[in-house]
């Protein structure tokens, strides 16, 4: 270990895991993406800013991560990004469905519109589904893994946000909680 390295060998859980990050360009991803690295897991963030993403992995400059343009509402994105995991690094052990988008309307009922709707439970909701299912695609045949989602306190306390967030928030708790049954 490099006397630069900010974390001691104890410290080192994720030394020799795989994962992939959606929405690992920023936020929540993105600060996941480098606590993992630093724990020694190697890294894929998937998402669509490319820039923003090509700019984590040259900041936390390691060959554990790297970056693949990814819309999670796209099958053939997603299936492509786990096998990119699995050519690169040889597996996948961590699969953490973080992207998310909120609506760009208020909390109001009859302000909501359908299409607004529609677009956070495609990407909240639809994305989440596709990473878990192409996870789980090479997972289960190694009987091992973990398959994350980004939820919120949306999903279990009420709030002045938008209705399409709580509700895929619960969905997406709802997804996971029926994937523990089915995965174990």
């Amino acid at each position: 270990m490099s006397a630069n390295s900010s974390a001691t060998p104890i410290t080192k859980r994720l030394d020799g895991k795989v994962a992939l990050i959606t929405g690992g360009a920023s936020g929540i991803g993105e600060s996941t993406a480098r606590l993992f690295v630093r724990h020694g897991a190697k890294v894929l963030i998937a998402n669509v800013q490319d820039e923003l993403g090509h700019s984590v992995c040259k900041d936390i400059g390691s060959d554990s991560i790297s970056y693949i343009h990814c819309d999670v509402t796209n099958e053939s994105n997603i299936e492509k990004a786990v096998d990119m995991a699995i050519s690169k690094y040889g597996k996948l052990d961590i699969m953490f469905n973080n992207t998310g988008i909120s609506s760009n309307i208020g909390s109001k009922i009859l302000e909501s519109e359908n299409e607004d709707f529609k677009r956070v439970l495609n990407v909240n909701v639809f994305g989440a589904f596709l990473g878990a299912k192409h996870a789980a695609r090479v997972m289960i045949p190694t009987k091992k893994g973990s398959i994350l989602f980004t939820a919120s306190l949306a999903s279990i306390m009420a709030n002045d946000v938008s209705h399409s967030y709580v509700a895929l928030k619960h969905a997406m708790v709802g997804m996971a909680k029926n994937l523990n049954v089915e995965l174990g």
